[in-house]
């Protein structure tokens, strides 16, 4: 046992200091933690109920196995896509830097995975009170992060698409890394009360150590459930959909005014990636928050196993973001082959400078934005652009529009 817990008196529920845990030793009257590290709450009581020792066995296996493979997943795709953006200067877009600090922070969301799986294994945390705090105040400042950067995501394809001209002056990587420390600073202030309230405590039956959020009372316990389902899913949900409504709304306008000829194909792209963006997080998010309301509203009344399951599903989706970000992009993809093939050959990640302008060559253009700029003489006056693709085809000479000096080029997302 840890010489820095503290020690849990055997009435500490009655006296007013619920335990929200991260690791797997809590009662069913325990609430249960809103950080996604700490949602092992339950796992404990829950083993009993397994049918003895081999179903106890069995499945402690195949949770381990769960969480290897999604950390595994999450730290080669996130890495791999932070080499692409890094190594092609090509890449250096505004869209794919606000790809590049969701890689980030997922990459970081990833490596709480395998405190939290040798916690559930031990039933016991090993790791000491600063460890507990650090482990706790990273995963919540991660979680936060991520959701930040897919709103931020979804307001730049809003103003790619509905405000083009706009674009020109915002979206540029020397506005979108400053947005970037600003979403950061936003999550440091938002998970800013992890790190106060988090501890280790004995468990009680003293036999093992926890790491907790230990809150003064049970209605601080209350509010933080609903804060951070306010912050870190409802009010980013909404915003992502109003954008993603509004750039609908604005492609359909723009196809029927002008008798866009790529209509069809466009809007299925558009339609397929809203609902690729926005299913993929509401599917691996809610299911959590959910299960921390119902155990907030009806505590001890869900089956560990549902516990365990909503922690693993909202880590799975720091896997899916570099496939659904990455591999929906012409740009990504030729990228991720040219790098994987590479690999192949060699067995080395060495990337000669020729073969990377080889493969920057192949680049396509976002098909969803317009020009930004209008098209006439150097000094950007004249007729503007019609809401077309500005893609340059071999086939073809010149491009549909020869874009100004304002045009901001821009990556599939």
């Amino acid at each position: 046992m840890s010489a820095d817990a503290e020690q849990l008196p055997a009435g500490a529920q009655v006296a007013g200091v619920p335990l929200w845990t991260v690791s797997s030793w809590a009662a069913s009257e325990v609430p249960p933690n809103t950080s996604a590290a700490a949602g092992e709450a339950g796992w404990h009581q829950g083993q009993a109920e397994w049918g003895g020792k081999a179903g106890e066995i069995a499945g402690m296996v195949v949770i381990q196995c769960i969480y290897a493979l999604v950390c595994l997943l999450g730290l080669l795709g996130n890495s791999l896509v932070i080499f692409v953006i890094l190594r092609y200067a090509k890449m250096k877009t505004a869209t794919n830097i606000y790809l590049l600090n969701l890689a980030i922070a997922d990459e970081l969301f990833m490596l709480s995975i395998p405190f939290v799986a040798t916690s559930a294994a031990l039933h016991h945390w090993p790791f000491g009170r600063a460890l507990c705090r650090t482990v706790l105040g990273v995963d919540g400042l991660n979680m936060f992060t991520s959701v930040f950067c897919l709103t931020v995501l979804s307001l730049d394809r809003y103003i790619a698409v509905v405000h083009p001209l706009w674009a020109a002056t915002y979206r540029r990587p020397r506005v979108a890394k400053m947005v970037n420390g600003g979403v950061w600073l936003l999550s440091l202030l938002v998970a800013s009360p992890i790190p106060v309230f988090a501890g280790t405590a004995t468990t009680r039956d003293g036999q093992a150590v926890a790491c907790n959020l230990l809150w003064p009372s049970p209605a601080w316990s209350a509010a933080f459930v609903v804060y951070t389902t306010l912050l870190g899913f409802l009010l980013p949900v909404l915003a992502m959909g109003l954008c993603y409504l509004l750039i609908v709304g604005k492609m359909q306008a723009v196809a029927q005014r002008v008798g866009w000829q790529q209509r069809r194909r466009s809007e299925g792209k558009l339609t397929r990636l809203v609902l690729m963006v926005v299913a993929m997080f509401v599917v691996c998010w809610m299911p959590f928050y959910v299960v921390q309301l119902v155990n907030l509203l009806l505590p001890g009344r869900l089956d560990a196993t549902i516990n365990n399951a909503s922690l693993i599903l909202s880590y799975s989706n720091s896997c899916a973001n570099p496939i659904l970000y990455g591999f929906l992009s012409e740009n990504f993809r030729h990228s991720f082959h040219g790098v994987l093939r590479r690999c192949l050959d060699t067995s080395l990640c060495c990337c000669h400078a020729r073969e990377g302008a080889a493969e920057e060559e192949e680049e396509e253009e976002e098909p969803l934005d317009y020009c930004a700029a209008p098209r006439g003489d150097d000094k950007g006056k004249g007729c503007m652009c019609p809401p077309l693709s500005c893609q340059q085809e071999p086939v073809h000479p010149e491009p549909c529009c020869k874009p100004g000096p304002l045009l901001t080029k821009t990556t599939t997302f």
